[in-house]
């Protein structure tokens, strides 16, 4: 099982929170191909901490392909060029995903595996501060050379089936990811792997272990 430690954000106000991620921030790389039928690797690394209130993270990212078409918060950004993290806090099986379109468009949901899930409340989802430095605007695919980055920032409110104060010391499970579903070449890379005979990101015994300083 992968163990990542994130660490606390020293000495920094919300509007320096990115800046501080940059410096101190723990980077996950995503690097695992786990299917064969897949092969293409996008460059993708991923900065996490957290602020207490809140759980930081920067994804940089660089592929061949872009396509950023939706944008109505919980709709099916996976088809995109598309950054996930996924977190049980509780470890008990069931997790948040927060999934993000390289236009910033964000997907939550809550559950226990693929066919169990709920959208989070639109209006919890905009909670989450998104910033792509592609920017908010439709992109339809595009084929040449690309590097985007996205920052994120979620509440701690957004946890609504959990009981959180704060990330203070919390000892979670997750995994992070990369997929173009829709792209000309669909491509689905992760942090730590999973053993499945076909791609599928809802698999929480794959999960990797998260400390939180």
């Amino acid at each position: 099982m992968n163990h990542l430690n994130i660490k606390r954000l020293r000495n920094a106000r919300s509007k320096e929170w990115e800046q501080a991620l940059d410096q101190q921030g723990t980077t996950v790389t995503l690097d695992q191909i786990n299917w064969s039928d897949f092969p293409y690797k996008p460059e993708v690394k991923c900065k996490i901490a957290h602020a207490g209130s809140h759980l930081l993270l920067k994804f940089l990212v660089q592929e061949k392909n872009i396509r950023g078409v939706e944008v109505n918060a919980n709709g099916p950004v996976h088809k995109d060029s598309c950054v996930e993290f996924f977190i049980s806090p509780q470890g008990d099986g069931n997790y948040y995903n927060f999934e993000f379109n390289c236009i910033g468009t964000p997907h939550v949901g809550y559950g226990e595996g693929r066919h169990n899930r709920q959208h989070l409340p639109v209006e919890v989802v905009k909670t989450i501060a998104v910033r792509s430095t592609l920017g908010t605007e439709p992109i339809e695919h595009k084929q040449g050379d690309f590097s985007w980055e996205l920052f994120v920032s979620i509440p701690v409110n957004c946890f609504i089936y959990d009981d959180l104060e704060n990330f203070d010391k919390l000892e979670a499970y997750g995994n992070f990811y990369k997929c173009g579903d829709e792209l000309a070449e669909p491509h689905f890379v992760t942090w730590s792997p999973v053993e499945t005979e076909t791609p599928d990101y809802h698999q929480y015994e794959y999960f990797g272990k998260l400390k939180f300083e």
